[in-house]
């Protein structure tokens, strides 16, 4: 593994996301000094926090999976996720409403789940799922260690005889056709293939590899941070301080200095800080800017779908929601046309609908509730641009209203008291590339070795983290990539146990 070299005592940390949190917290563990520079008020990047009108609502992601990679990250100081950080098993992990009107509640204890299979869809689909489980398994044991827990140096790092057995498992096919060879009901397999949009391609597309997102959220456990998803950046951010580092809010980067291939100091609006090394988490093209070069690729980077959100405070709730709820449309794979070809907006959208208050009533002021609506959307690459969201965003929370309505959430436009909806043109404003906060698409060529690199050429003490770098986009790997650029500059890249089911082993009460 390369490795930056010379002198890397002070290293700072741009951006208190939760790679750059990660990366702060494995630094520390390994002795360095780290100041951490965060241009918002508060810890936690795209997972942020807004308090409006008695909610205290998540800006960014909603699902947690795989908590044990944030618990190594405090391990690194010495300390434990869970005395931080109360998490709450979620279950069901979803429940997923489909438009013939019938719904499925998506359990991760492997019985409960085969039961629910079987009475939603009879017992060959049941013993479907219980092989497609098994094999959701065996394709998390062959990636984990040597495919996403990785530093690539090179794609010659691929062969490995985890490469053999992932082939083996058809993980160089489609995903779609992958699925379909444990269960035939497609209402099933949406259940299973609908987090390829995460890695921002049709489950038609993408490779099957990456059904190892199923496995994470259905396989592994889904959990809610009381307090909501922000107190796990929060804690992570505590836990930095208590260790020793050095966080400094609201200040934005205005540039690096440097000698020659070195950086020597990170100017902010307010100070200069001179270091031995810098960690990079901004989005790729702030952070190409920063360090005045940008890497060529052929062909450019494709970027995932981007999102509109509805953050929606409401005076009523709906008991057919559960804290996760995946609406899915009639319409499947034309949608997705819709969204990453054709630059359109979903004419049949499928929606995440979370109710964190659903988990924990507190988010809320007494007797109200927060709901968080989620309708992918193209990116400003392709679909509508930043500036003609200012006019399409209105008719586009009516039509989603509308919309839900339809779909049984009764006076839901009438219910809401407090609200925020979140569009491509603020992604862009945040300088996000092409509107998206999900980066760069998990194409198969920019995926592993072949996406952009943590390490930059033409400077030797700069590494970079976060979705657009090594592993990729989610909290899991995103957690991963702080832990990744740490290793290039500490040297160290301790090889985790086997981590089983993904879930930490706490008392019972707290984790589970």
């Amino acid at each position: 593994m390369r490795t930056v070299r010379g002198k890397t005592d002070h290293v700072v940390v741009v951006g208190a996301g939760l790679s750059g949190l990660a990366a702060t917290l494995h630094l520390l563990g390994a002795g360095r000094r780290v100041t951490l520079v965060e241009r918002d008020d508060l810890p936690g990047g795209r997972a942020g926090r807004l308090t409006r009108g008695g909610y205290r609502i998540d800006t960014g992601p909603t699902v947690l999976t795989m908590p044990d990679l944030a618990d190594e990250a405090f391990a690194a100081v010495g300390e434990r996720l869970r005395d931080r950080v109360e998490l709450i098993p979620l279950h069901p992990a979803y429940r997923a409403s489909f438009a013939d009107g019938s719904s499925l509640d998506v359990h991760t204890d492997a019985a409960a789940m085969r039961q629910a299979v079987e009475d939603f869809a009879g017992p060959r689909e049941a013993a479907g799922y219980a092989r497609l489980r098994r094999w959701l398994h065996r394709l998390y044991q062959a990636q984990m260690n040597h495919f996403i827990d990785t530093n690539f140096d090179t794609p010659l790092q691929l062969l490995t005889p985890d490469l053999a057995r992932l082939a083996a498992l058809g993980g160089f096919g489609r995903m779609d056709a992958q699925i379909s060879r444990f269960i035939k009901d497609e209402r099933l397999r949406r259940v299973f293939s609908f987090q390829a949009l995460y890695a921002g391609v049709p489950p038609a597309r993408a490779l099957a590899a990456y059904a190892v997102i199923a496995y994470m959220d259905t396989v592994a456990g889904v959990y809610f941070p009381r307090g909501g998803m922000h107190a796990l950046p929060q804690a992570m951010a505590d836990a930095a301080e208590a260790a020793g580092a050095e966080l400094r809010y609201g200040r934005t980067v205005q540039r690096l200095e440097r000698t020659g291939e070195r950086i020597t100091a990170v100017v902010t609006d307010a100070e200069r800080i001179p270091c031995d090394a810098v960690v990079l988490t901004p989005d790729l093209p702030v952070t190409y800017r920063l360090l005045g070069r940008t890497p060529r690729r052929s062909p450019p980077l494709r970027h995932a779908p981007s999102a509109v959100i509805l953050h929606a405070g409401t005076d009523r709730t709906w008991p057919q929601l559960a804290h996760h709820t995946i609406s899915f449309g009639a319409a499947w794979h034309g949608t997705f046309d819709e969204l990453t070809r054709h630059g359109r907006l979903m004419s049949d959208p499928s929606l995440l609908i979370t109710r964190p208050t659903a988990t924990d009533p507190t988010l809320a002021p007494p007797s109200r509730h927060l709901h968080y609506i989620l309708a992918p959307c193209p990116n400003t690459d392709i679909g509508p641009s930043a500036a003609q969201w200012g006019d399409l965003a209105p008719r586009y929370r009516a039509e989603l209203l509308t919309e839900l309505e339809r779909r049984g959430l009764d006076g839901i436009g009438t219910a809401i008291d407090e609200q925020c909806l979140v569009t491509p043109a603020d992604w862009h404003a945040q300088s996000h590339a092409a509107g998206t906060p999900f980066s760069a698409a998990h194409t198969f060529a920019q995926t592993g070795p072949f996406r952009p690199r943590n390490l930059v050429r033409g400077t030797e003490n700069a590494v970079l983290a976060g979705c657009g770098t090594t592993p990729g986009v989610g909290v899991p790997t995103v957690l991963l990539s702080g832990k990744l650029a740490a290793a290039r500059i500490t040297g160290s890249h301790r090889t985790p146990a086997p981590r089983g089911r993904g879930k930490l082993t706490t008392p019972r009460g707290a984790l589970s």
